[in-house]
């Protein structure tokens, strides 16, 4: 009869950081196990418990034998088998015993085999039935596959109380193994199954038996004060936060959800309090050591200000919290003051009195120090500022955000919690009295870190972002350490994205090409520097392509666009949009057909002419090449005025009214004609109308 099957491991305190993992693999190995060996019946279904305390998996509809199984095993071949009268052979005779022994029959008589080809030649094959085997092997051998598995951060090595070495993740105490109510006698890691385990460490009273495998979470819950399921465990802590809240929003990012859930197994929250006081100091600063040091729940207003509340998640449920509420608030006092006399201390110097000390900060031993990068950093912002039309003031203040934007990775604070690179600068820019662009170059020039991040928000944001991604890029590329397959420790995919998204969602016009080689012109100084533009403008182009298909545009509408390899990026998207909207017309594939017709003919061409001539089309023309020329010449302004407006789309569609006479043209006119001068005026014309075709997009990457 099919039964829920359990097994659990009783342990030791478990990593919190690879709890979910080890859960989850645990519980996968041994339904991938059973699942090979025919135990799990189609609507088996798994569920994983972890707790910091306890690995289990519960899997329904578990076989208490696995099905028989029919079985065709090659014996001999017949010229093996049989000798020149027929006979059986030695081989033979020795090969049937054998298999008899294995299959728990008496004897194998010879023609009892099935005679079969076999390639070009004749064999022997054994047909028989393997009966069924008890779940007990099966999931013996399913357990420690699993466990020899385990994604274990460290291996452990501790001895049981008969002298025995065992090596595990944590020492295990106790192991469960039911199938259903009845125990599967099994053996692992020193220890035999049987149905005991035990709660909380404080909250549960004694051992507690599972009397079936269906209580095994009820059990846990309501006997053991213990919530088995990750998921049920975070849930729990996420309503709790909630609650304690009140009308203040909780930060509860998801690693931190993660991590305090894999610390305990019955979550209860409180709420504690600091002095007022520590409000003084930035509150990304006192947000960070209490998620980082303490593991707690930061509160703000309704208007994201830092409230002088936090939240705690305790294992341990009581009455009387006020022992508990107490305790925290003294051990987090001493962090937040530890983050105040840094913050306080940090304003003693300016920003700019740190820049000599960037000289003894290395970046690169190939690229030399922070000082140095600093310098890159800010002739490139300076050339793109001017690029881009900023005034000499806004010059000015690019140069001076690229100058002090790296200068908090000096500071106490910095050093303290290196997540905060950026932001201090801007708190500390402030306090020096920095115009409010550069300080906020300071953190922005970051942006975006991630995807889906926000963009610099200010225009000196803009242009040192650009400039230290550009810098990075280049400069990492250039002395050989591009990324390779997943590996990329520098983050060059990141920059690259990060480059992209500026220039196509802030519709900067400015030109790739310039961007790479003036990148690449100030590490000319570097020994060790090799120009990678060439190879770092196809990794930018295979990103774009990358980041378009993100945003849900077709593949052949993306290399319309990105194919041509445009220079600039600002009415990218206008672009895109214009070639979705032709792909939609009738017209398009006809039109696309020919534009790559076309784009064969004159690649097989030599010395196309630059322009038609009139005298060579009126005199020796054919009247569909002649309607062809009054129809581009019709057209050809209204391209030119809509192209000029930026109205990509009005160009296409108006482009689409010349497919008659494009028709026309293929299916009458020989564009190789014997007539040089009539051959390469049709080529001129083709030219001409490939050109104007091609210049929103490629539109023959259009045609199917």
């Amino acid at each position: 009869m099919n039964q829920t099957l359990l097994v659990e491991l009783l342990t030791e305190e478990l990593p919190p950081k690879a709890l979910a993992r080890l859960g989850e693999a645990f519980a996968a190995g041994i339904v991938n196990g059973l699942q090979g060996r025919g135990f799990l019946d189609a609507g088996a279904v798994a569920t994983a418990y972890a707790t910091p305390r306890r690995l289990a998996v519960s899997i329904t509809q578990v076989r208490p034998t696995s099905p028989d199984k029919p079985m065709r095993e090659k014996v001999l071949p017949v010229s093996v088998a049989l000798d020149a009268a027929g006979n059986p052979t030695a081989p033979l005779l020795k090969k049937l015993a054998a298999l008899a022994a294995s299959t728990g029959v008496a004897s194998i008589a010879p023609e009892q085999l099935e005679r079969a080809a076999d390639g070009k030649a004749e064999s022997f094959f054994h047909v028989y039935t393997a009966p069924g085997t008890a779940l007990q092997g099966a999931l013996q051998g399913s357990l420690e596959e699993s466990i020899a598995k385990l994604p274990i951060p460290k291996v452990m090595s501790y001895q049981r109380p008969d002298g025995t070495t065992v090596h595990f993740v944590r020492p295990v105490h106790r192991m469960i193994a039911l199938h259903g109510s009845d125990i599967v006698p099994l053996s692992v890691l020193g220890l035999a199954a049987g149905r005991t385990t035990l709660g909380h460490r404080f909250l549960s009273k004694g051992e507690i038996s599972i009397a079936h495998a269906d209580r095994y979470a009820a059990d846990l819950e309501t006997l053991g004060k213990v919530v088995p399921s990750v998921a049920a465990r975070k849930d729990k802590i996420r309503a709790g936060l909630l609650a304690q809240a009140g009308d203040d929003v909780v930060l509860m990012p998801e690693a931190l959800l993660d991590e305090v859930g894999a610390l305990v197994e019955w979550p209860v929250v409180y709420a504690c309090s600091f002095e007022d006081q520590f409000l003084a100091v930035p509150q990304e600063c006192l947000i960070l050591t209490m998620q980082t040091n303490q593991k707690y729940f930061a509160l703000t207003d309704a208007h994201g200000k830092l409230r002088s509340r936090f939240l705690i998640v305790s294992n341990l449920a009581t009455d009387d919290p006020g022992h508990i509420i107490g305790g925290n608030e003294r051990v987090v006092r001493p962090r937040l003051s530890d983050a105040k006399f840094f913050y306080e201390q940090d304003q003693k110097k300016t920003l700019e009195s740190r820049l000599p000390g960037l000289q003894n900060v290395v970046y690169h031993n190939k690229l030399g120090t922070q000082r140095e990068r600093t310098g890159r950093v800010v002739a490139l912002a300076s050339g793109i500022a001017t690029a881009l039309g900023y005034d000499p003031h806004g010059v000015t203040l690019a140069a001076r955000g690229a100058l002090l934007a790296k200068t908090d990775l000096l500071t106490d604070m910095v050093g303290e919690f290196p997540e905060l690179q950026g932001i201090m600068g801007t708190y500390y820019a402030q306090h020096d009295g920095e115009p409010d662009e550069v300080a906020r170059a300071a953190s922005e020039h970051y942006q975006p870190r991630y995807a889906g991040d926000a963009l610099p928000s200010t225009r000196t944001g803009t242009a040192v972002a650009l400039a230290d991604k550009l810098e990075t890029l280049v400069g990492i590329w250039g002395i050989g350490l591009q990324p390779t397959g997943d590996k990329d420790p520098f983050a060059l995919r990141r920059h690259a994205l990060g480059i992209l998204r500026m220039l196509v969602e802030k519709r900067l016009p400015l030109s790739i090409a310039a961007l790479l080689s003036t990148a690449a012109g100030v590490f000319a100084s570097q020994a060790a520097f090799k120009d990678p533009v060439a190879d770092v403008s196809v990794f930018l182009y295979d990103r774009l392509r990358g980041l378009l298909r993100e945003r849900g545009y077709a593949p052949n509408e993306i290399e319309a666009v990105v194919a041509p390899r445009p220079d600039a990026l600002d009415n990218l998207i206008e672009r895109l949009d214009a070639v979705k909207a032709f792909a939609a017309l009738p017209e398009s594939q006809a039109l696309a057909a020919a534009n790559k017709r076309i784009t064969n003919i004159l690649k097989k061409a030599d010395n196309v002419p630059d322009s038609v001539d009139a005298d060579v089309l009126a005199d020796k023309g054919a009247p569909q090449e002649q309607a062809l020329h009054r129809a581009m010449l019709a057209c050809a302004p209204e391209i030119d005025r809509a192209f000029a407006a930026g109205d990509f789309q009005a160009a296409l569609t108006r482009l689409a009214g010349l497919r008659a006479d494009v028709d026309l043209f293929f299916e009458q006119v020989m564009v190789n004609a014997d007539d040089p001068q009539l051959r390469d005026n049709r080529l001129a014309l083709l030219a001409r109308l490939h050109a104007m075709m091609n210049r929103v997009a490629d539109i023959s990457t259009l045609a199917t």
